[in-house]
């Protein structure tokens, strides 16, 4: 432009950008949980075991670890149009050939596939919407943007019991085909093609460096949530992460542009977010994983009713999306987050309570102020990391904050797991049949977690995030 200033990213109104990233998050975290349920009929597609297509779904998680951190350079190299347009391309095209896979190799490329794309349309999509976006309106498009984060991993295992049961696994992946077109040409005609000012060198060590260490540690997480865990190699791999990520992380701080920029974390109140932050994320992430073991393990309920209590935590979330932006106003991020993380702690304490005797609609009750502590703390971390970042730097946060988030999810069933078998410990069963008490430890372990967390969001200054929150005490 004349004046030197940056042309606007999005063409119209940012909502319809917000609400397309929001379907690609959704998507994307979707093919990451639907599976699950959908592995007994896949292993006898391929005449093989359930387990060893495990390797599909570490695949995919795997590979959006290692791309993840390249985002913002492609997108700054490319441009946003270019590479989330791409992006969702990729992931169709890869969504159909998993859909036409008839061995475990097929489908674990064609799932890497995926995870390539993943790892490159939602950080950049957000990226993109953050740019278009007034500070005082940030809040409310990124509540638009993270809420597939906290629904998909409870709507996608009965979602894809449905789908496998009345017609075929293939479809969990074909109805991705018809949604990815329309997200292409929305994309297209919504998106401009903006690059980086600068043009800045691929930081290939930095890389390298980085996804080694991401790969480790995702590996040495999903191997610790595995029922019969090798721990030895779980330390091995954890131990590897630690020191690559150490390698990393002095190479970052040397490196005149490097490919994952750490410079965010001087700004406080995106530490808070990326570090107490990730604390609260494993343990509400532990839900979607805990509550239907505990239903159907340990009180002997089928999977359709299981089913239906979890999706009261769904109910919570949304819910809540009406509420989060007025709470936010009226009490600012710090005491939100104080006040509404001692709620996530009791919640998951009172599943410590549960019972086969204790009344459905009490337990739906529980689950319900759950789900709504859950979306309340989710968003106004995911808005907080971004609050008071300045724009040179905004490309290279919210890469970082993408990676962060992306892990800790995952690190949430991991953890879920060995709370289990920490209980199990405790009580000497060595049956590897969790019980109803092996669970009520689970939860107090991840309300320890959450209580944990609270520690690190007690050092927010008062008026953190005040000119994205509209808080008027702060403002005053």
């Amino acid at each position: 432009m004349p004046d030197g200033t940056k042309a606007p990213v999005v063409v119209g109104n940012p909502l319809r950008i917000a609400l397309l990233v929001a379907a690609a998050f959704f998507m994307e975290n979707l093919d990451g949980t639907v599976i699950a349920t959908a592995l007994p009929q896949m292993a006898r597609s391929f005449a093989m075991s359930a387990v060893d297509l495990n390797l599909g779904m570490t695949a995919y998680m795997l590979t959006l670890a290692v791309f993840i951190p390249a985002s913002g350079w492609f997108a700054d190299r490319f441009g946003a149009r270019t590479v989330f347009g791409g992006a969702i391309l990729g992931f169709t095209v890869a969504s159909g050939l998993c859909a036409l896979s008839n061995g475990l190799w097929e489908f674990t490329a064609a799932r890497i596939l995926q995870g390539m794309a993943g790892a490159m349309m939602v950080p950049v999509g957000r990226l993109v919407v953050v740019r278009a976006t007034e500070k005082r309106d940030l809040m409310r498009m990124i509540g638009i943007i993270v809420w597939p984060g906290l629904v998909a991993p409870v709507l996608g295992p009965p979602l894809g019991g449905f789908i496998t049961t009345y017609a075929s696994w293939r479809w969990i992946f074909l109805l991705n085909i018809p949604l990815g077109l329309v997200g292409i040409a929305l994309a297209w005609a919504w998106i401009r093609n903006e690059r980086g000012s600068e043009r800045k060198p691929f930081d290939g060590l930095g890389f390298a460096l980085g996804g080694s260490a991401c790969v480790a540690f995702m590996y040495g997480v999903e191997l610790l949530g595995r029922q019969d865990a090798p721990w030895g190699q779980v330390a091995g791999f954890v131990g590897a992460a630690v020191v690559l990520g150490f390698f990393a992380w002095g190479h970052a701080r040397r490196h005149p542009h490097p490919l994952l920029d750490l410079g965010a974390l001087k700004v406080p109140s995106f530490a808070v977010a990326a570090w107490g932050g990730s604390l609260f994320r494993i343990a509400i992430s532990t839900a979607p994983f805990l509550l239907p073991l505990l239903f159907q393990v340990g009180f002997g309920m089928d999977a359709f009713h299981s089913g239906l209590l979890v999706l009261t935590l769904f109910a919570g979330n949304l819910a809540m999306k009406t509420v989060t932006n007025p709470v936010l106003r009226r009490f600012g991020f710090r005491t939100t987050l104080l006040g509404n993380g001692l709620v996530v702690v009791v919640a998951a304490a009172a599943c410590m309570l549960f019972s086969p005797a204790t009344p459905w609609p009490v337990i739906a009750a529980v689950l319900f102020v759950n789900g709504l502590a859950r979306s309340m703390q989710f968003t106004s971390l995911t808005t907080l990391s971004l609050a008071e970042i300045p724009a040179p730097q905004m490309s290279g946060a919210s890469t970082l904050s993408s990676m962060v988030q992306q892990m800790t999810m995952g690190m949430g069933i991991a953890f879920g797991a060995l709370a289990l078998r920490v209980a199990a410990f405790a009580e000497g069963d060595t049956s590897g049949t969790p019980s109803v008490v092996d669970f009520r430890i689970a939860f107090g372990l991840v309300a320890a977690l959450a209580l944990a967390a609270l520690f690190d969001v007690r050092t927010l200054a008062p008026d953190a995030g005040a000119e994205v929150s509209g808080h008027r005490r702060a403002r005053g």
